[in-house]
C-alpha cells in the first residue's frame, strides 16, 4: 500500500513540477528521457530534472548512474548531421545580412534566416538522450 500511494504521489507531483521527463520506478532505478538535436547532448537538462525530482520527492541527492543517445531520426544519421548544421549555418549567415546588409541584403538575409530555420525545424529533434539514476 505505501509504495502504491508513493508511486501516486511522484505521478502526481510530476504532472506540476518541473521535471517533465522523469520516469520514477518503484524500485529506486529512474530515468530522465528526451529528444535532442545532437549526439551528446542532454546531460545538463536531464541531469537537472533528475535533482529536482530527488528533493522534491525523496529530499535526496540525484546520483547518476549511467546515459545514453541514441539517433531516432527518419533519415540516415550522417545526412541528418550534415543537413542539421547546414540549417544553422544558413540560419545564421542569413540573420547577419539582414541586420548588417544594406537595404537590398536586409531582405535576402531575412529569407535566407527563415529558410534555415525552416529546414532545421523541420529536420526536428534526431536523438533520444537517457539518463539512469537513483536518489540517495
Amino acid at each position: 500500500m505505501k509504495k502504491l500511494l508513493l508511486i501516486i504521489l511522484t505521478l502526481g507531483l510530476n504532472a506540476c513540477a518541473h521535471y517533465p521527463d522523469v520516469r520514477p520506478s518503484s524500485k529506486g532505478n529512474h530515468k530522465v528521457s528526451f529528444l535532442t538535436e545532437f549526439e551528446g547532448e542532454g546531460f545538463r537538462e536531464g541531469f537537472g530534472q533528475a535533482k529536482d525530482f530527488c528533493d522534491d520527492v525523496y529530499e535526496k541527492k540525484a546520483v547518476h548512474s549511467k546515459e545514453k543517445s541514441e539517433y531516432v531520426g527518419s533519415m540516415d544519421e550522417e545526412s541528418y548531421n550534415s543537413y542539421k548544421k547546414a540549417s544553422k549555418v544558413v540560419g545564421s549567415l542569413g540573420a547577419a545580412g539582414a541586420l548588417l546588409g544594406g537595404k537590398k541584403e536586409r531582405g535576402v538575409g531575412a529569407a535566407t534566416a527563415v529558410g534555415g530555420g525552416i529546414a532545421d525545424s523541420s529536420m526536428g529533434l534526431g536523438y533520444r538522450y537517457t539518463l539512469y539514476f537513483k536518489c540517495r
